[in-house]
């Protein structure tokens, strides 16, 4: 079987793509794309036989690249992956998908054009075995019946948002640059979609920069289940990187903060806390890359993979419109 052929674009957490594509069984790399001539000549240098350009649409419209990976600028990302599946390429990209329902549309119908092709975003968080471990168990009944999920997403580099490039980001969305991987988390885990969604911001800790959008953003999802989540996006807190999740059950709470990963299984005061001893963080930023190459080498498409990605975006979407509305939002998925 021949390997899939790999390219990369954009070579800041692209760089780390780039390695996982390098190491992924049936896999080459042999494509690199980055506007910074400087950056593409030190990345491509610990690669041989690699094709580097500054020019995205040369790379994606390269006969010898199978698969895209797109880890450029968010407001970036829905016109390149668009290209890219019109070009016959299989998509890796990174959060958020696109930044409009329109986007998502326009990809959606590209990708249900050709169902050879594979689209899949790095929603890495799932790879960290705390998750699967949590997955498991939620599917397995052992919380009982899910009746809330609260997930902050605290970002602590707010440097990141007063001076990098996401400052010049039309509109850029912090549910969508960071609160996803809860959203994600909490659809990934119960397997439900939610029914609509309220949305509250504020840009309090950065005011007097010149980040323009709200800095935190907090949104409460109502389910059919009676089931509620409450996700936050904290980009300017005073904290370390960090994911907080909180899972209720009718029979156990798991909680994930600054003490770890741990299970109630008592109301008691004195009832013992049970920690679990998995890894919080996946190995790696490139782990969900050897899976969708294996997937891609396999010929089939798994639909659920594809779906969880238009209806993971349409969830962060209402998000977004619930707080420029500052109504409740129904979610209407793809």
């Amino acid at each position: 079987m021949r390997a899939v052929r790999a390219g990369v674009i954009g070579l800041g957490i692209g760089e780390q793509h780039a390695y996982g594509y390098s190491h992924a069984p049936g896999c080459r790399l042999v494509g690199l794309c980055d506007y910074s001539s400087q950056k593409l000549s030190q990345v491509s240098s610990h690669y041989q036989s690699v094709n580097s350009t500054t020019r995205w649409r040369e790379l994606i419209n390269d006969s010898g690249i199978d698969v895209v990976s797109i880890a450029s600028c968010d407001d970036d990302h829905a016109e390149q992956t668009i290209a890219a599946l019109k070009a016959g390429k299989s998509v890796f990209v990174e959060k958020p998908l696109c930044r409009s329902m329109e986007e998502l549309v326009e990809i959606k119908k590209f990708l249900k054009a050709d169902p050879t092709l594979h689209l899949a975003s790095n929603l890495v968080l799932r790879a960290a075995a705390i998750y699967q471990w949590l997955r498991e168990a939620v599917r397995r009944g052992d919380f009982g019946e899910i009746y809330a999920i609260d997930g902050d997403y605290l970002y602590g580099r707010i440097h990141k948002i007063t001076e990098g490039w996401r400052k010049d980001v039309n509109k850029y969305s912090v549910m969508q640059g960071g609160g996803v991987h809860l959203i994600d988390l909490m659809l990934w885990l119960t397997g439900q979609l939610p029914m609509n969604v309220y949305s509250g911001g504020n840009q309090i800790c950065t005011r007097d920069s010149v980040f323009r959008e709200n800095d935190f953003v907090a949104s409460t999802f109502s389910f059919s289940s009676g089931m509620v989540g409450r996700i936050t996006a904290n980009f300017g807190c005073v904290h370390r990187h960090q994911h907080v999740l909180r899972v209720f059950g009718t029979k156990a709470t798991f909680i994930l903060d600054d003490c770890g990963p741990r299970v109630h299984h008592s109301r008691d005061p004195e009832g013992k806390v049970e920690y679990i001893d998995q890894a919080t963080l996946p190995s790696a930023k490139w782990d969900l890359i050897p899976p969708f190459v294996q997937e891609i080498s396999s010929g089939n498409r798994r639909e659920q993979t594809s779906q969880h990605e238009f209806d993971l975006m349409s969830v962060c979407l209402a998000a977004d419109r619930s707080l420029v509305e500052k109504d409740i939002v129904e979610i209407a998925y793809l």
